[in-house]
């Protein structure tokens, strides 16, 4: 019988994934939308994403060099420098940009332990960082022939918007966030792969509608509704950053509670407060929620003790 048992450590179940290849799957899924933003918003956009990208990779390689351990080969930094960039308007100084990436891996990733230790996510804290640092940088959307206010930014002021141009990307905003279609094309790479599942940017998306026809003051109105969906990060951060494996709930029932969570978040900061947006800062906080939704969701053992008897 003793033959039969072989001790190791944990884990006692492996992937065939690697961190690196689902890296590299969420960078290829993020090609359509960092493309179309490079295509939208001209050469500029181009040049952001690179001193993202440069910048969170030199950072981790810095860090690993003072601690004599290496991680940049899991493209994890890359991940984080691009869903920066996508974050970011065209316009923003490169200083900033890269300030950004450094703040992403160094303050929120790899002082707290690297990748797998982090409390929230990177990418989405550093736009939060840049976001109160620098507000009229971050809300400069002027390039490239487009001006004015973002279409939520109209919206949420009672002007009419063009969906149509929403959902092809024909907008202002950030590099990443205009075009629902090149969105949704990264999203269907993600979910064919296995990367990501339903769970969360179902329940998100879903409870974010319901919010806003519930209290949106328009009713059913498919028109405001689809503008809703079509405008702002939505479907990058429902798809792209709330399903990161490092700061969602493992649970199953808490990644539901974690997406109607989010969904009511954003319906929140959109509706009434003072800004347009509110995708990030519901993630962010939806991050720090996280070990309580866990807890609470945790599914009991199938056997345990309890009162001096064991209980099946």
């Amino acid at each position: 019988m003793s033959e039969l048992l072989h001790i190791s450590s944990n884990p006692h179940i492996r992937s065939t994934s690697s961190t690196n290849s689902i890296m590299m799957t969420v960078v290829l899924a993020l090609m359509p939308a960092a493309g179309f933003g490079i295509y939208n918003f001209g050469p500029r956009a181009g040049l952001v994403i690179l001193v993202c990208i440069a910048s969170a990779v030199l950072t981790e390689f810095l860090f690993g060099l003072c601690r004599k351990r290496f991680t940049i080969d899991d493209l994890s930094a890359v991940v984080t420098g691009l869903l920066l960039a996508l974050n970011l308007p065209a316009t923003i100084p490169l200083w900033m940009a890269a300030l950004g990436s450094v703040f992403a891996i160094l303050v929120v990733k790899m002082l707290f332990g690297g990748l797998g230790q982090n409390f929230m996510n990177p990418a989405l804290a550093a736009r939060c960082f840049l976001l109160i640092s620098f507000p009229t940088a971050m809300t400069n959307f002027v390039c490239d022939g487009y001006t004015g206010a973002t279409p939520l930014a109209a919206l949420k002021a009672g002007e009419q918007v063009n969906i149509l141009d929403m959902v092809i990307g024909n907008i202002s905003g950030t590099i990443g966030e205009t075009s629902m279609i090149a969105i949704l094309i990264g999203a269907c790479i993600l979910l064919l792969t296995g990367v990501i599942d339903l769970r969360i940017p179902a329940s998100y998306i879903l409870s974010f509608a319901v919010f806003v026809t519930i209290f949106g003051g328009h009713g059913i109105d498919i028109a405001y509704l689809s503008a809703q969906l079509a405008g702002g990060g939505l479907m990058l951060g429902a798809f792209f950053m709330a399903t990161d494996y490092v700061t969602r709930p493992i649970t199953k029932k808490g990644q539901y509670v974690f997406g109607i969570f989010l969904g009511i978040m954003t319906g929140i900061f959109r509706l009434f407060g003072p800004g347009a947006e509110g995708v990030s800062y519901a993630i962010i906080i939806g991050n720090l929620l996280v070990p309580l939704i866990e807890k609470v969701t945790m599914p009991t053992a199938f056997g345990y003790e309890k009162g001096g008897r064991h209980e099946r």
